[in-house]
């Protein structure tokens, strides 16, 4: 089971953003201006930034306000695949990979009459 965005609260959705942006909290505090404590308090959910600082951060995380607020709109980060995903890609690389290996094994059948 997958948890939606808006299930989520502002500090966990800043967390999330500021992760899919590889940046440490240190980094990000640097360029929105603000003390490292200040931002460990928003993604604690022990403060909110202010509105200014809001739109701010939507823009260094690349998200919109909206989804920083509310979880609406596109997430930052890829939301994990289903089980039954996993499954088929699982199925499809074992098929690619016996595919791969057929080859593999032709091409050295042809290069050893080639040489020999």
């Amino acid at each position: 089971m997958t948890t939606r965005s808006s299930e989520y609260t502002l500090g966990e959705r800043i967390c999330k953003a500021r992760d899919a942006s590889s940046l440490s909290t240190a980094q990000l505090a640097r360029r929105l201006g603000i003390k490292t404590s200040t931002l460990q308090s928003w993604e604690s959910d022990r403060s909110e930034p202010r509105s200014n600082k809001l739109v701010l951060l939507a823009g260094v995380l690349n998200v919109s306000p909206t989804w920083l607020l509310v979880g609406r709109g596109t997430p930052p980060f890829a939301e994990e695949p289903a089980s039954a995903d996993l499954d088929s890609m699982k199925v499809t690389l074992d098929r690619i990979q016996k595919q791969a290996q057929a080859l593999a094994d032709e091409i050295a059948g042809l290069q050893e009459r080639l040489d020999g």
